[in-house]
């Protein structure tokens, strides 16, 4: 596991594009047979990627985390990102396909396995222990958004949310763009009392999402590749533009699971 100290905005503006790579970018998540960490102390965020190659996987007691078991003070959410698998909550089964999700609650035991599958993990800190849950994104009603004349239209896929499955804090959820569109958030917002997350996923080989990021009227881009995410803190924009048709999941974790508590910024002020 890696773990990436928080940051201030103002480092943003004069950093160099290799520094912003380093705090900002998670390249390498994905290795077959392994499960691979990275720990944010932007809200004690963690995000892994955990790709079975024969033997189920659990996840690893990382030093960082400062527990015997991961999941002893954190709640989880996991999204398939490959070809179906199957996580194991406590002894119960649950089968996921592509972009389907599952939440499991402080305190659960997970394993996860099947040749192919490709599974982003993201916890965070949980004082509440609340049920396991799946989430089959055909089963899920999307929140369709933007506009083909903006070049913006998506589909939001709301997993753990406020205004659906409890959790503590954590919240989690796939946004489809649609062939034609590139923009993933626009205009653009802040989260001021949350970290988001950006794992982008389905971009072919040698495509790649411009993804925006830094406080309005100071922004800076990374150009980031497929099944890569990138930690966008509380006071930074979050938005981007693909060479191709994608899709990402986005997780947040913060003060409140108010999902519309956010602040929208203007085109103007960028």
């Amino acid at each position: 596991m890696e773990a990436r100290h928080a940051t201030a905005p103002d480092s943003v503006e004069t950093a160099t594009m290799a520094q912003l790579r380093a705090r900002y970018l998670v390249e390498e998540l994905f290795v077959p047979g392994e499960v691979r960490g990275v720990y944010t102390h932007e809200d004690r965020m963690v995000i892994a990627g955990a790709m079975p190659d024969g033997e189920p996987l659990a996840i690893p007691s990382w030093e960082p985390v400062g527990t015997a078991r991961h999941l002893e003070r954190r709640e989880l959410g996991i999204v398939n990102l490959g070809d179906p698998g199957e996580v194991t909550v406590d002894g119960v089964a649950h089968k996921l396909g592509p972009l389907d999700g599952l939440y499991a609650g402080k305190g659960s035991e997970v394993l996860m396995s099947g040749s192919g599958a490709c599974f982003y993990l993201v916890s965070a800190p949980a004082d509440t222990t609340y049920p396991v849950a799946r989430f089959g994104r055909d089963q899920i009603e999307p929140v369709e958004l933007g506009e083909d004349g903006k070049a913006s239209r998506r589909s939001l896929y709301r997993y753990v949310w406020g205004g659906g499955h409890p959790s503590c804090r954590l919240q989690f959820g796939v946004t489809v763009v649609a062939d034609g569109s590139v923009w993933n958030t626009i205009p653009p917002h802040l989260h001021e009392r949350r970290t988001e997350i950006y794992l982008y996923t389905g971009l072919a080989p040698g495509e790649r999402v411009v993804h925006l990021l830094g406080r309005p009227g100071a922004t800076r881009h990374l150009v980031v590749a497929d099944r890569q995410a990138v930690i966008s803190p509380s006071w930074s924009i979050h938005a981007g533009a693909g060479s191709t048709p994608y899709a990402f999941v986005w997780a947040m974790a913060g003060e409140n699971t108010d999902y519309g508590d956010l602040a929208p910024v203007s085109l103007e002020s960028l």
